[in-house]
């Protein structure tokens, strides 16, 4: 579903700048590797190919939100864990607040980043050691650290997050949107 929203947004003219951000406490928790959508909670095993496959979804969000050529936020307004990281790096701007953390959760459970995470983590905070560290630990990010390494180009109170976003995508959205998506482009 996220896909095929990404997609729509990208075909619609009278959009000019995405929002992303979770339904509730937190940005994205990533996937529950525990179970099949319909199960009852047992480790379902997959194949090479199972696997590999499965990662065409996530290609086409991430992906969708890299080549978009409208400019994307996330308002990331909790916890972003594993592909929810990925998806968060994949937008453009980021903003957060003091309950704003990151966790690379895959090494965790015996994965890696499907979703992208190895090559936009250091782009999105400017170190690959920095991405490295929580490529190999999978410890948290607290908002203050992904603010001092770029992560966040905002960090805002709690309450003042929605509208520090609308503000910017307002302002955004307000300029030139042929200027806008070649410089996005050209990014």
């Amino acid at each position: 579903e996220l896909g095929q929203a990404i997609d729509d947004v990208a075909k619609d003219d009278h959009m000019r700048v995405l929002i992303v951000t979770g339904a509730g406490r937190g940005f994205s928790a990533g996937a529950d590797q525990r179970r099949e959508p319909g199960e009852t909670g047992e480790r379902v095993t997959r194949t090479a190919e199972q696997v590999r496959r499965g990662f065409e979804g996530a290609q086409r969000i991430i992906l969708g939100l890299h080549k978009m050529e409208k400019p994307t936020i996330a308002m990331v307004n909790g916890v972003a864990a594993g592909g929810g990281f990925d998806i968060a790096c994949a937008c453009d701007i980021r903003i957060g607040s003091p309950n704003s953390r990151f966790l690379c959760a895959y090494v965790r459970i015996g994965l890696f980043p499907g979703w992208g995470g190895a090559w936009l983590y250091p782009r999105a905070l400017g170190s690959v050691s920095k991405a490295a560290e929580l490529l190999f630990t999978g410890d948290f990010l607290e908002a203050e650290e992904a603010y001092k390494y770029g992560l966040l180009t905002k960090l805002v109170p709690e309450d003042k997050l929605e509208e520090a976003t609308m503000e910017l995508a307002r302002k955004i959205a307000n300029g030139p949107p042929i200027a806008i998506r070649l410089a996005k482009m050209m990014l």
